[in-house]
């Protein structure tokens, strides 16, 4: 049994079968869901997990409660995979109070149709504490970090915050490294990149509060050095400003000339001096890396071939995906390619002016079909005014 404290226990489950996260997300390395017992005079059981592990969690339950009876559960995060088994709860513990926002009871018939919750829910809001003996739960309201009806708690006596999906990661706990910016990142960006504003507000509230241990939905606990690097990372994240100096280098190519122009690009800004320059297939690379990658740089290069009179479609996807993240205070440049009538600048560039104080600059190259001898100085051009 994983402790967090003499009194808090782990009984979270690994999922190493899962292959999408959320049916969308490339997840090599499994998923965490994570749960945590607080076993004081009345003992707190802190969400549940996903159905696909539910037999794990309900033997990781049992051995923690030790033949004692739950006397609530708090449920911070209505997502299937953290409150799969409330039901099962409810029904196993006769004398279990349900612990929710106001949110998530509107929730609750959604997931759980037929389920009689009368009498056995507790609404709790922003400041409303709840009383475990020598523990006490403090609520934080978290909503739209991600979902509307997010809650976190701050245990007082631990000095732990259970924060909900906010400071998780991709990965199983068996498969962790020390590297946990890495997969958090874009897990982050991916997930909740779209809430800068929302996170912002939940970092000011707990910036008030002694907070030495950090307990997600997903990923490791975090204490110590980690924990303040954590920190550190979700306040630059959530302000949209760049973590790190380089260039992202996007590039859709049908027939590969697209890609020779934004490798080429590529090679001339690293001439330049740029020591980071990233250069990713749309068509061939995990989409959530490049879109981690577009936050975490200042700078990014579209590059598209034109198609059906508009953009090869993983372009439009990629920029699709950036504006439904809120993404913002960025440089771009566009390279375009098409064989008679280009078209993909056109539509790249009318995606990318309905961002945020995005800025484009010049030149948009436009290839037809190969790069040409006279492609090369539009190259050059455009590199000078990245740099």
């Amino acid at each position: 049994m994983n402790m967090i404290s003499e009194t808090i226990k782990y009984i979270g489950v690994d999922d190493l079968d899962i292959d999408l996260f959320e049916s969308q997300y490339v997840v090599p390395e499994g998923m965490s869901y994570n749960s945590y017992l607080i076993d004081d005079e009345k003992i707190a059981v802190l969400d549940t997990a996903d159905r696909r592990k539910g037999e794990d969690w309900k033997k990781n339950l049992t051995a923690a409660l030790n033949g004692r009876q739950p006397d609530y559960l708090v449920v911070h995060h209505m997502e299937p995979d953290h409150s799969a088994l409330i039901a099962w709860m409810l029904e196993t513990y006769p004398n279990v109070q349900l612990v929710c926002s106001a949110q998530a009871v509107k929730m609750l018939s959604n997931f759980f149709e037929g389920i009689d919750f009368t009498g056995r829910v507790m609404t709790v809001k922003e400041g409303d504490t709840l009383s475990l003996g020598k523990h006490e739960l403090k609520f934080i309201a978290a909503g739209m970090v991600h979902w509307p009806e997010v809650i976190m708690s701050y245990d007082s006596m631990d000095k732990v915050l259970f924060s909900a999906d906010a400071f998780g990661k991709f990965g199983a706990l068996v498969n962790e490294t020390d590297d946990w910016a890495c997969e958090a990142r874009r897990y982050y960006f991916n997930i909740c990149g779209k809430y800068g504003v929302q996170v912002q507000g939940v970092l000011r509230k707990t910036a008030a509060l002694d907070v030495q241990t950090i307990c997600p939905l997903h990923g490791p606990v975090l204490k110590g050095e980690p924990l303040a690097a954590a920190l550190k990372l979700y306040d630059t994240w959530s302000k949209y400003e760049p973590e790190s100096e380089g260039i992202l280098i996007a590039y859709a190519s049908i027939h590969g000339g697209t890609a020779k122009a934004a490798e080429r690009l590529g090679e001339i800004l690293r001439e330049k001096g740029v020591k980071k320059v990233v250069v990713s297939d749309l068509s061939r690379e995990d989409m959530a890396e490049v879109i981690e990658d577009a936050f975490r740089y200042p700078t990014i290069v579209v590059a598209a071939s034109s198609y059906d009179a508009g953009v090869f479609p993983v372009m439009h996807d990629f920029l699709y995906h950036l504006q439904i993240k809120n993404y913002q205070k960025r440089k771009f440049g566009i390279i375009e390619n098409g064989s008679w009538a280009p078209t993909a600048g056109k539509v790249m560039k009318g995606m990318i002016e309905a961002l945020k104080d995005c800025e484009i600059v010049e030149p948009m190259v436009t290839i037809r079909s190969r790069m040409k001898a006279g492609d090369e100085a539009l190259l050059e051009q455009l590199a000078d005014s990245l740099i």
